[in-house]
């Protein structure tokens, strides 16, 4: 072996040993109830605690313990890190982090407040939300850091302990409409993050960085020549009914999937058995189906791909051809469940806004189950579990020269980005759902690049469950089994739980809503135990840590994203705001703009019990 080759070879080792370490620490760090290290607290992003100090026995306890305001109003989405004593919150535009010691969490250790180009609002689809941080662990020769997105496209890695920026990359242009709202993701010494901007024709990827140097090591897009999707020799083999070669062209007229969409804003879970990363793609552009001819591949799809390589295992396209904008990012959760048959299965899990839980083998893309979120759903009659296809009502279908109407779900979805929770224990999936329908009619428009390519005027409402009179009865939360394929219950909402649910082994499903509460329910029956209304609606999902022997359940507060921009922008039109203003009319009658994180505990425990923490002594 020649030296160079042995050199290749030892750094290889020193990589594979590198990154293994880093995987591990970060496993290890995300077992412990103390820690929460990453958005869905674990790899299998289920958003699940063992913790059992706060329970379905004592939660009506749960008392207000500190809140931190961010000093911004637009919309809260995500959820904060806690990794020991140190708490990471992020905040809307202009992105925002601070750093909180725990053991006095008055005190902001470090924040770090961007200089960004303010024409990033401008090109902002929905809000100027923000989804949350990454956590990477550090080595013996990089420290530990803190990486953020910011709406301006740049992917930022922040020293964990002093906030100093470590590396910053552009990930996107906003000239031509990318932006960042997603929250980044560590796999290995990797930071993997996606893109936003399918509503302005952006042609949407996911990229991987060098956690150490922001050196780029793989990208890949949803759309064109399969070397640019990157799909793995042996691409969807198990499933090639699927799709398998030269479709993210093909499945489109002409040069169209330059401009198709397809942006992942949203969640990641991670095996780290198949080293595989899970993710949907989003909705193609524009929204006017007329415009876009064709399937779209690999547009609303989940994907699975080698977290080293970037290549993709397989995908499956939920939404061929999608005429509503159902865009697929939504959370995916991993379980490993013995199906019908008493087989012992690795599964993943998707509540999708086309109005279907998918349920897939995520070893090899296997369509388990697709279950309606809610028996309203009307645009597809079901799903076919052996060709995969949602088989369509064409009456509430659309198209140009037509007006659709009575479209459930809405563009909204019946599930949005909210990250939801699994408790393993129950086997039950907790979800936070929309229940919107919709008239939709479309028109024609040019690509601009940097503008709006929607195509289509929409008027959102109350589904048939809720109050179309007074435009209140929004939303659901429900327990769901993706091997019985059934709900053990259910509860309406007056609006969206836009925001996500957390589960504990405490017997409890919490949630924030639009108007402002933070409830508690037993996990086993759906049963109200406990709320507690917050300074502002929740967009949010709640996280759970421990810290010095005390639970405590924290929550970012702070209306805005999708469903809160006529009340964030002062819009009066009901199809302003891609619809949503005049689904959301009344929501400024049960609350106002203003981020925060507010924390609770039984009887409001706290670290300034001791009057001393926190102050003020003469060094």
């Amino acid at each position: 072996m020649s030296a160079s080759c042995m050199a290749i070879a030892v750094a290889l080792q020193v990589g594979v040993a590198s990154s293994a370490y880093a995987n591990d620490k970060l496993i290890e760090l995300s077992k412990s109830n103390e820690n929460w290290v990453m958005p869905g607290k674990n790899y299998d992003s289920n958003n699940y605690s063992e913790s059992t100090q706060v329970n379905a026995e004592n939660v009506k306890q749960l008392k207000h313990a500190w809140s931190f305001s961010t000093g911004e109003l637009h919309g809260h989405e995500g959820a904060p890190l806690v990794i020991g004593d140190m708490m990471y919150v992020h905040s809307s535009f202009p992105n925002k982090t601070f750093a909180l010691n725990l053991n006095d969490p008055g005190h902001i250790l470090w924040q770090h407040s961007p200089k960004q180009d303010p024409a990033a609002r401008s090109v902002a689809c929905c809000d100027l939300v923000n989804r949350g941080l990454a956590y990477w662990p550090g080595d013996d020769k990089t420290p530990a850091l803190v990486i953020k997105t910011q709406l301006d496209g740049h992917l930022v890695a922040l020293n964990a302990k002093t906030g100093e920026e470590f590396w910053k990359v552009e990930n996107g242009d906003i000239k031509v409409g990318q932006t960042l709202t997603q929250a980044p993701y560590v796999v290995h010494d990797l930071a993997i993050v996606g893109s936003s901007g399918a509503e302005l024709g952006v042609r949407g990827h996911v990229t991987a960085y060098n956690v150490k140097t922001g050196e780029q090591a793989w990208r890949y897009y949803a759309t064109g020549p399969d070397e640019e999707i990157g799909l793995a020799d042996d691409f969807n083999s198990a499933n090639p009914h699927y799709g398998q070669k030269g479709l993210g062209t093909a499945t489109w007229e002409g040069d169209a999937w330059k401009i198709g969409g397809g942006t992942n804003w949203g969640w990641y879970a991670y095996d780290p058995q198949a080293n595989l990363i899970y993710y949907g793609s989003g909705n193609p552009a524009p929204w006017n189906e007329t415009m876009r001819p064709g399937d779209n591949k690999w547009t609303m799809t989940i994907t699975a791909r080698d977290a080293d390589t970037g290549k993709m295992k397989f995908g499956y396209q939920k939404t061929p051809h999608d005429e509503w904008d159902f865009a697929g990012v939504n959370v995916i959760m991993l379980s490993e469940q013995t199906d019908k048959e008493g087989k012992k299965r690795k599964l993943l899990t998707h509540p999708d806004r086309n109005g279907i839980v998918y349920t897939l083998d995520r070893e090899n893309g296997d369509l388990i189950s697709a279950d309606k979120l809610d028996d309203t759903v009307n645009v597809f009659k079901h799903v076919d579990l052996k060709s995969g296809l949602p088989v369509r009502d064409p009456e509430f279908g659309t198209r140009m020269d037509h007006k659709g109407t009575e479209i459930c779900p809405s563009a909204m979805g019946y599930h949005n980005q909210g990250h939801d929770s699994y408790d393993p224990t129950k086997q039950l999936f907790f979800m936070g759902i929309n229940h919107i329908c919709m008239d939709w009619e479309p028109f024609m428009l040019p690509y601009r690049a940097g503008q709006f390519f929607v195509g289509a005027t929409l008027w959102m409402y109350p589904g048939p469950k809720g109050d179309r009179q007074n435009y209140l009865g929004l939303g659901q939360i429900k327990a769901y089994n993706a091997i019985t394929n059934t709900y053990k219950w259910e509860h309406m909402e007056r609006f969206s739980v836009w925001g996500g649910t957390l589960a504990t082994a405490g017997n409890l499903v919490f949630y924030g809503t639009l108007d402002g509460f933070l409830k508690a329910r037993n996990s086993d029956t759906g049963e109200l135990l406990w709320k507690h209304k917050l300074p502002s609606g929740v967009i949010g999902y709640p996280m759970t840590y421990e810290h010095k022997g005390v639970q405590y359940i924290a929550v970012m507060s702070g209306v805005g994203g999708w469903p809160g921009v006529g009340l964030v922008f002062d819009l009066q039109d009901p199809t302003a705001g891609l619809g949503a203003v005049g689904a959301f009319k009344n929501l400024q009658r049960y609350t106002q703009m203003g981020g925060s994180l507010e924390v609770f505990s039984l009887d409001g425990k706290n670290p300034y019990d001791d009057v001393n923490v926190g102050e003020w002594t003469k060094g």
